[in-house]
C-alpha cells in the first residue's frame, strides 16, 4: 500500500474527521438537537471559545454539523448535526460502550447516557 492509498483508507478518513480533542464531545452534545454556541460552550468543560469555534468549523466543512443564524438581537448562532452527522452517532455509541467496558479506569466523562444501538 502506498501513502496515497493510506490517506484514502475509509477508517483513516473517518477517524480524521472526528479527530480532535473536542470533536467527539461536540458531536455527542449535539445529538439531542440544535444548541446555541454559548450553550454548547458552557456544556463542554474547559474548551475555549476559539477552539470550539475552530472545531465546529471543521465539523461543518466535513458535513457533520450544520450552522444556522437566528435573527435575534443580539444575533445568535445554532449548531446541529446534519444527516451525515446523525449517521455517525451509532459509531460514537459503539466507541463509548467499548471504552466503558474496556477502559473503566480511564473513562470519567460521558456527556450524557448513550442509548443502546440496536444490533
Amino acid at each position: 500500500m502506498n501513502y496515497k492509498d493510506f490517506e484514502r483508507c475509509a477508517v483513516n478518513v473517518t477517524v480524521g474527521m472526528i479527530a480532535g480533542k473536542w470533536k467527539p464531545v461536540i458531536l455527542q452534545h449535539l445529538e439531542p438537537g440544535e444548541m446555541r454556541f454559548v450553550a454548547l460552550w458552557r456544556a463542554i468543560p474547559r474548551v475555549s471559545k476559539k477552539v470550539l469555534l475552530e472545531q465546529l468549523r471543521q465539523l461543518e466543512a466535513d458535513g457533520l454539523v450544520g450552522r444556522r443564524e437566528h435573527q435575534t438581537f443580539p444575533p445568535e448562532v445554532g449548531y446541529c448535526l446534519t444527516e451525515r452527522g446523525v449517521s455517525l452517532i451509532p459509531v460514537l455509541q459503539v466507541i463509548d460502550r467499548w471504552a466503558a467496558q474496556n477502559l473503566p479506569d480511564r473513562v470519567v466523562y460521558r456527556p450524557h447516557e448513550v442509548s443502546e444501538v440496536s444490533n
